[in-house]
């Protein structure tokens, strides 16, 4: 078959999936509808607790997404009870860059924080460990919250291509909870589920141990993440013998369909420790007051999706339930990006997102006036090997601009290689017998331009960015990459090692945040630091010389009756915490 005709067969393929999609998609609210509905959205909640819902490596593979293959009883009714948002992108393929937007509101390759890893690999780049560095007045999204009252838990994965300050959660760790917070106070609690991460792929095969969410220390009803059951004992959500829809990138072989099946079920283990959580909100009572957001941290865990910026890559899906199921069932179509999450938090809060975000509000009383024309997403060091690809998309249209065009997209990930998938695919690459949609991928090089129309070839399969029908989408989608990176100040072509320099204000070490200041004057508390933007954590010590386990946010004199001591840290994000002050304040 030529390749003209496996592209007609690989857009026929995907047919049924991309009507169901669309179906699935009916009842989206127009732009003003949008509007008029953030108002009411948590109506008579001046301040909604908030629960992140967050999945690793998951592209849109569930039925309120239009794939129905896995198990996923939870989801659906989270879905049903609340809005699907099928246009949610990631900034980067990989997790930790992504983690760093929803963090900051900032994308990635404006703050140093697209190479994958920052502190990992030196060995064989050469590069020092560094830490992705914001500006000054850059605080993640947890802390903002943190200074608004509520109790914020993460429970438990960071990888935010820096160190969280101390400042950043009430709870970060496997017992992280909503239920230890004070009576009546209003939370942001984020769950992490790591069942559908690639490394859940590898072989041999088999869940971690976790059986459900418990929030005291000691609490021994299941062992966090505690090695793997063997494939015997591991639980089978799913037939082996299910009809998988095998991406037309992939072959259709034995290897394959069995990491298929892996990706299923996988899910459907997900969406049951999903389910625990949900069970102990409706236990609590709090179902009718939180927010829930479900999302992923980017596309699919498969070889040639994750940490590709194709759709494969960095579309993942979202829900969110209201309180009082506001919106049950609907869609909401616009465009949102992970920058947008940090400024659509604080406006859901009734709080002015920051300046500095490059995000905006998608829901809440600060919603943007307009909802964005454009995502757009970039992809650099992946572990040992090191690329440069940007990319923007339209609601239609995804335009790629590569800066290694040398560079075939295929790199030698070790870790990737790991898959089955992966050594099945270079196994039929030696032996010639990939058909050449398959073989795209192993190209020797790739164009320096790539334009893609998903409406129809979803897969990104049929370049057009050299067809002249398209000179005028061309030239929109270039400009708008031009636009954007000037306005985040992001050189593609700037080598990592210069990178870190230019993070460290030309220095060779990375720098350390100042010495906290104290100073007491008749009983108040008032606390500096010399590094512009550092935050400043603080516990106060009684006689016994016990303090919280938590620090304290520092955000302007405070008195501090009942206690021997003040012990206190800064830390600007980025930047080396610096050392532990401990001040008496006994007069």
């Amino acid at each position: 078959m030529t390749l003209s005709g496996l592209l007609e067969w690989a857009v026929k393929s995907v047919g049924i999936a991309f009507l169901l999609a669309c179906t699935v998609s009916c009842g989206h609210t127009g732009n003003s509808q949008n509007k008029d509905n953030a108002a009411m959205d948590h109506e008579g909640l001046s301040r909604p607790n908030i629960l992140w819902l967050v999945t690793e490596d998951m592209g849109p593979y569930i039925a309120p997404f239009g794939d129905s293959t896995a198990y996923t009883p939870n989801l659906n009714r989270l879905a049903n009870e609340g809005v699907r948002y099928p246009n949610l992108y990631s900034t980067s393929g990989v997790c930790a860059p992504s983690r760093a937007a929803i963090a900051t509101g900032m994308y990635p390759s404006s703050i140093g924080a697209n190479h994958m890893r920052t502190s990992s690999y030196t060995e064989i780049t050469g590069l020092p460990k560094y830490e992705a560095v914001p500006g000054a007045d850059v605080k993640m999204i947890s802390e903002l919250l943190r200074t608004q009252g509520y109790y914020c838990t993460n429970n438990y994965k960071e990888d935010y291509q820096f160190r969280a300050p101390v400042t950043a959660w009430d709870e970060s760790s496997p017992y992280a909870h909503w239920r230890n917070r004070a009576e009546g106070q209003p939370f942001f609690s984020v769950f992490n589920f790591t069942e559908t991460h690639e490394s859940g792929l590898f072989d041999p095969y088999g869940f971690r141990y976790i059986e459900t969410r418990h929030y005291r220390a000691g609490d021994r009803s299941y062992k966090w993440a505690d090695g793997r059951m063997s494939e015997e004992e591991t639980p089978v959500h799913l037939s082996k013998d299910k009809d998988f829809p095998i991406p037309p990138y992939l072959p259709n072989t034995g290897v394959v369909k069995r990491d298929m099946w892996k990706m299923y079920n996988n899910i459907s283990e997900m969406d049951r420790q999903l389910g625990a959580v949900l069970d102990q909100l409706e236990e609590d009572g709090l179902l009718e007051n939180t927010i829930i957001i479900f999302y992923g941290d980017h596309g699919g865990p498969l070889p040639r999706q994750k940490r590709l910026i194709y759709d494969s890559g960095l579309n993942t899906p979202m829900i969110i339930r209201f309180p009082n199921k506001r919106r049950a069932g609907s869609g909401d179509d616009q465009l949102i990006s992970f920058v947008d999450f940090a400024p659509t938090m604080l406006s859901l809060v009734g709080v002015p997102p920051k300046e500095y975000m490059q995000g905006q509000a998608f829901l809440g009383e600060y919603q943007a006036s307009e909802e964005r024309d454009y995502i757009h997403a970039a992809a650099d060091r992946f572990d040992e090997v090191t690329d440069a690809i940007r990319a923007v998309r339209d609601k239609q249209f995804k335009y790629i601009r590569n800066y290694r065009p040398y560079q075939g997209y295929y790199l030698p990930i070790t870790y990737r290689e790991k898959i089955p998938t992966m050594q099945e695919l270079l196994r039929m690459r030696e032996a010639g017998t990939l058909n050449p949609i398959q073989a795209q991928w192993f190209r020797d090089s790739k164009p320096k331009e790539e334009l893609y129309d998903l409406s129809v070839d979803p897969h990104e399969l049929n370049n057009l960015a050299e067809d002249p029908e398209y000179k005028d989408k061309l030239r929109e989608l270039s400009g708008e990459m031009d636009r954007w990176l000037t306005e985040i100040g992001d050189d593609p072509t700037m080598p990592e090692r210069e990178l870190i320099k230019e993070l460290w204000n030309g220095q060779s070490t990375q720098p350390k945040t100042g010495t906290p200041i104290v100073t007491i004057e008749q009983g108040e508390v008032t606390i500096s630091s010399e590094t512009p933007g550092a935050s400043i954590g603080y516990k106060a010590i009684n006689h016994k010389g016990e303090a919280n386990k938590s620090w304290d946010v520092y955000q302007g004199p405070v008195e501090i009756t009942e206690a021997d001591s003040i012990m206190v840290k800064a830390q600007r994000i980025g930047y080396k915490p610096s050392q532990v002050v401990t001040v008496s304040i006994k007069q």
